[in-house]
This record gives structure tokens, C-alpha cells and sequence, in this order.
């Protein structure tokens, strides 16, 4: 019952700290101020950034794990995704490596012109590597540990995804990008827009179906 109530203030300081870490800094903080141009001052600083969300997002999931956790420690709490959420999230995530890649390969081969440098590319998009990368071995290691958070941890990183891809639309200008790199970074939007709602539909889906299954739990009980 003491963990109970130590647990209860989790659920205001979870999010608050998903706010301080993620969506402040990226809204509030001047681009110009931690921006000096395509270089790797300014990839260091945009990543560094992006750490600091990453670990606000860290902490955030294990506040939400502990909340899931049941009271009493004799009561065991697993959960494990089905295997066909665990295969679309890893597909989803992997063309989110291949189709900008594929795009920078064309470039330097000459076939999208004109070519974007590697540091002005790393700069528009080598955070959103890093995070990606970050997702998909968090995710993996909630359904290792059969992490009751395994629903929303896609959910987190995608909502900031979204605000790397409009932070990397308004560095195209600084760093002079090509129409074709502006046109890759709306259509990644676009995609992560339509891959976290299908994210949102599925927490929807499992609510329900969680619900079903304890009310069919408790009619069996009573009868």
C-alpha cells in the first residue's frame, strides 16, 4: 500500500517530464542559438538535443512500467505483443532507415541533382538516425522483458519523430537543400504522421480488447 501511493504522483511527473525534455526545448529553444550552419558543431548540438528528449523519454517508461506493476510483489505482470505487432513495428521502422537512405545513395550517384553534401545531410537528418536506432532497441528490449509499456513506447519517440522532421524542414533553407531533400523530409512526415496513428488505432484496439476480456473473465467467475 506505501509503494501505492508513492507510485500516484508518477502519473502527473511521467509526462511532465516528457515536456521538459522534449517538447520544450525543441519549440522554445532558438535554432540560431545551437545552429552555426552545416558543420559538425552544429550536428553535435542538434544532437545533443535530441539526448536529452531521449532521456527524458527513458524515464518516462520506466515510471510507466512501474505504474503497471501490480501492488503486491507475489503478483507476477507480464506482457508480451503479438508477433505480427512486433513484425509491422520493425518493418516500419526499417524503411524508415532505407527510403531516406536510398534517397542520399541516388544523390551522390548523381541521379538526384544537385547533390546534397554529407554534412549538410547529417545535419537534416543524422539525429533522426540516431533516434530511430534508439526506438527500435527500446522496443526490443520492452518485448524481451515483456514490458507492459511495449504499447507506447512507439508512441513517444514517433510524436517527437515528427517534431525532428519539421525542425529538419526548417533547417533545409539554412543549409541550402535541394527540392528533393525538402520533398523527402514532407514525405517522411507524412509517413510517420499515418504510422503513428495506426500506432494510436492499435492502443485504442487493446483497450477494448483488454476490456472484453476481463469482463468475460469476471462473467465466468461469477457463474
Amino acid at each position: 500500500m506505501q509503494f501505492h501511493y508513492l507510485r500516484q504522483p508518477l502519473w502527473l511527473l511521467g509526462p511532465l517530464l516528457l515536456l521538459v525534455t522534449g517538447v520544450v526545448p525543441t519549440l522554445w529553444l532558438p535554432i540560431s542559438s545551437i545552429f552555426l550552419g552545416p558543420n559538425i558543431a552544429s550536428l553535435l548540438s542538434l544532437t545533443g538535443l535530441d539526448c536529452i528528449f531521449n532521456l527524458g523519454a527513458t524515464l518516462f517508461l520506466l515510471m510507466a512500467d512501474s505504474t503497471a506493476r501490480p501492488n503486491k510483489e507475489s503478483e507476477g505482470c507480464s506482457s508480451k505483443p503479438p508477433s505480427s505487432y512486433s513484425f509491422w513495428n520493425i518493418i516500419a521502422n526499417v524503411a524508415g532507415f532505407i527510403i531516406p537512405s536510398v534517397m542520399f545513395i541516388a544523390s551522390q550517384k548523381g541521379l538526384l541533382q544537385p547533390q546534397l553534401p554529407l554534412i549538410s545531410w547529417g545535419v537534416l537528418l543524422g539525429p533522426y538516425f540516431l533516434l530511430l536506432l534508439v526506438q527500435l532497441l527500446t522496443e526490443m528490449l520492452t518485448w524481451h522483458w515483456q514490458s507492459p509499456v511495449w504499447l507506447v513506447t512507439p508512441v513517444v519517440y514517433e510524436s517527437y519523430r515528427l517534431l525532428q522532421l519539421m525542425r529538419g524542414l526548417k533547417l533545409g533553407a539554412e543549409v541550402g537543400a535541394p527540392s528533393w531533400t525538402v520533398h523527402t523530409l514532407r514525405g517522411l512526415v507524412c509517413c510517420w504522421v499515418l504510422v503513428l496513428g495506426v500506432q494510436l488505432m492499435r492502443v485504442a484496439w487493446y483497450a477494448g480488447f483488454t476490456a472484453r476480456a476481463y469482463q468475460q473473465q469476471s462473467a465466468e467467475v461469477g457463474s
